[in-house]
């Protein structure tokens, strides 16, 4: 297959030596008012993007395992290192831990998988991402999180996210970023059209729609996708503006929603449960639902809240941060 499929188009705004802080987007989703509940302790998520700096203090102790499915390092499946930053940005944003230190992640007690299926540039092969939702499936992970996407709709592509959700594996994708601020256009990246995949738009940290993020009918939520800071290389923090940065934030906190939920009810819930838990937790911000979906991702949002409110929410998601 063609080499098509790439990172998300991201933008980085600064690169920082060291930094102490929990980051504005984990704040704006609400995912501290979860942690004396929950950090997502037992959760297996499977980031599938450039690799993981492995050795990144805030990173090293969240890393369960992973598989390299590209070009670099020889193909070595046991390499698993990421030469872009990407996608150690991406995991950072999920489950960096906390270590009084850095930065920390919305879920910092969750598992990480690193499948790498994205090569040093930035770039993969379709077989590559096939190969390596299959590997997190037969892994058994709870959730597979991809900032990358491409033009073409593959059916192989398909077929093994349909797979991955049969057996309640929760599937977050980006949007994609080729967004012209007109939600009378439609604008699609794979997998993120796909209707069984938790497909994220980007807002910015004053809660308003980015630019460029996708609009389309298959957008489900909205996360904080702009000057996102997190973990990068060389041990070292970035912030990076991007859908590829918002769509980590709803990776951890269904990690968070899943371990509440299932405690809740006694019982594992099936995917489509736990995308109603998801639903439940977020509130309208006024944009075209072609842009935000069902709204940003708010975790302490009381059941029913966003619709009693409507728009008007918008002031009060705002008084609260």
């Amino acid at each position: 297959m063609e080499q098509d499929v790439r990172v998300i188009p991201y933008t980085l705004i600064a690169e920082k030596e060291d930094t102490k802080e929990v980051p504005q987007g984990v704040e704006l989703i609400q995912a501290p008012k979860l942690w004396d509940r929950t950090k997502g302790k037992g959760m297996k998520i499977a980031v599938l993007d450039t690799g993981c700096e492995t050795t990144h203090p805030d990173l090293q102790e969240r890393i369960i395992g992973g598989r390299n499915f590209t070009d670099d390092d020889r193909s070595n499946p046991d390499i698993y290192t990421d030469y872009n930053g990407h996608g150690t940005h991406v995991a950072g944003t999920i489950a960096a831990h906390e270590n009084d230190d850095g930065v920390i992640g919305v879920a910092p007690e969750a598992g990480l998988l690193i499948v790498k299926v994205l090569n040093k540039a930035g770039s993969g092969k379709y077989d590559w991402i096939i190969k390596g939702i299959q590997y997190a499936i037969d892994q058994d992970v709870d959730i597979i999180s991809m900032s990358l996407g491409g033009p073409a709709d593959v059916p192989a592509l398909h077929e093994v996210i349909k797979a991955a959700v049969a057996k309640n594996i929760l599937v977050v994708c980006a949007a994609g970023n080729e967004g012209d601020g007109d939600d009378s256009t439609n604008e699609f990246a794979y997998p993120g059209a796909y209707n069984e995949v938790i497909s994220v738009g980007a807002i910015n940290l004053e809660r308003d729609s980015s630019e460029f993020t996708n609009s389309n009918n298959e957008v489900d939520v909205v996360a904080p996708g702009e000057r996102i800071t997190s973990t990068y290389l060389n041990g070292k923090y970035a912030t990076l503006s991007g859908t590829s940065m918002a769509a980590p934030h709803v990776s951890g906190a269904l990690a968070l929603i899943k371990t509440l939920a299932n405690a809740q009810f006694e019982r594992e819930l099936t995917e489509t449960e736990l995308y109603a838990q998801l639903i439940k937790r977020t509130v309208p911000l006024g944009n075209s639902p072609k842009l935000e979906g069902n709204g940003l991702v708010y975790l302490t949002v009381p059941e029913h809240l966003a619709e009693i409110f409507g728009q008007s929410f918008k002031t009060m998601v705002m008084d609260a941060i």
